[in-house]
């Protein structure tokens, strides 16, 4: 009960931020979009496993998002099912290869996936943009024109709903038998495999699960900016995700969207206060969770959302 009215008051107050400081629907709408993408890296977690790569699935959908908008002017509703739908293909694809190999190889292959991907996209000015990315006009959203205020407001709201469904349904999917299977890799994948239970057809499915909702945020992302670029799938923007991962906590759904929003926020006012050292500033909240609550943000205040009334 504790933990659904905690996510009630979380959903007010990233609608009513945006609506009472309108300048905040565009922090709010990165951090909901970066949400997604951790949730994606925390299922990886879950199963003990980290990609320094995954933003090359937000990277793709945002593409997707860019080529769709630019070249067939796609409504903003088909364009984020079509992201979403190509980092899954591309999960799937990638995912086949991957749930060959566990720790330091899973997170350095992703990483060498992705830097792949941003070579091409770097290189290939005359269909991508190279370096300046690719630029496209303010989509229509349920096939309606909206100016940059409304588009962004239907956005966020799409964004939220979007952040509770995923979140709803990665809890769900962690307390079923596949998810239960895929914690399991973490602790004994060998006595899994004597269950009868195949490991990388549990992990490939996690793996694809992961890839889809990094490919959501990426969507997200794009229509926000309006502008996709190579710098999303670069490794720099995996370890962001990677970082705030660790902030939030993997324990819970919660922690993603926790973790994505103080990341958000830290960044946009201390390189208000503090231009070019706000990586200095996070680096520094890093160590103290790390020391202070290894479990993350969410594990501060998990003990009070499981308490139970005295009988």
């Amino acid at each position: 009960m504790r933990a659904r009215v905690f996510v009630a008051v979380l959903l007010a107050i990233a609608t009513a931020l945006p609506l009472a400081f309108p300048w905040l629907k565009t922090p709010v709408l990165l951090a909901l979009s970066s949400g997604l993408a951790v949730l994606g890296v925390i299922v990886l977690v879950r199963a003990g496993q980290v990609s320094f790569g995954h933003a090359m699935y937000a990277c793709l959908a945002g593409y997707t998002v860019g080529f769709g908008a630019r070249h067939w002017q796609l409504d903003a509703l088909l364009l984020i099912g079509l992201g979403t739908a190509v980092a899954a293909l591309a999960g799937a694809l990638i995912g086949l290869f991957m749930v060959r190999y566990r720790g330091i190889f899973f997170g350095m292959l992703n990483l060498a996936f992705s830097m792949v991907l941003f070579s091409v996209l770097a290189k290939s000015g005359a269909v991508t943009g190279g370096t300046d990315g690719l630029r496209f006009d303010r989509p229509t959203l349920a096939g309606q024109a909206l100016d940059r205020d409304g588009f962004e407001l239907a956005l966020l709201g799409l964004a939220l709903a979007a952040a509770l469904a995923t979140g709803c349904w990665v809890q769900r999917y962690f307390a079923s038998v596949n998810g239960q299977a895929l914690a399991a890799i973490k602790t004994n994948e060998t006595r899994l495999e004597y269950l009868g239970i195949s490991a990388k057809r549990v992990f490939w499915g996690g793996y694809v699960l992961s890839a889809t909702l990094c490919g959501l945020g990426g969507s997200f992302f794009a229509l926000t900016q309006g502008l996709v670029t190579p710098e999303m799938g670069y490794w720099v923007r995996s370890g962001e995700i990677v970082f705030v991962a660790i902030l939030g906590g993997s324990a819970h759904a919660l922690g993603a969207f926790i973790g994505a929003f103080v990341f958000e926020f830290v960044k946009l006012y201390v390189a208000a206060w503090l231009t070019g050292s706000w990586q200095l500033v996070l680096g520094a909240i890093l160590l103290v969770m790390v020391f202070a609550a290894p479990g993350g943000l969410y594990s501060l205040i998990a003990p009070w959302l499981r308490a139970r009334k005295p009988a």
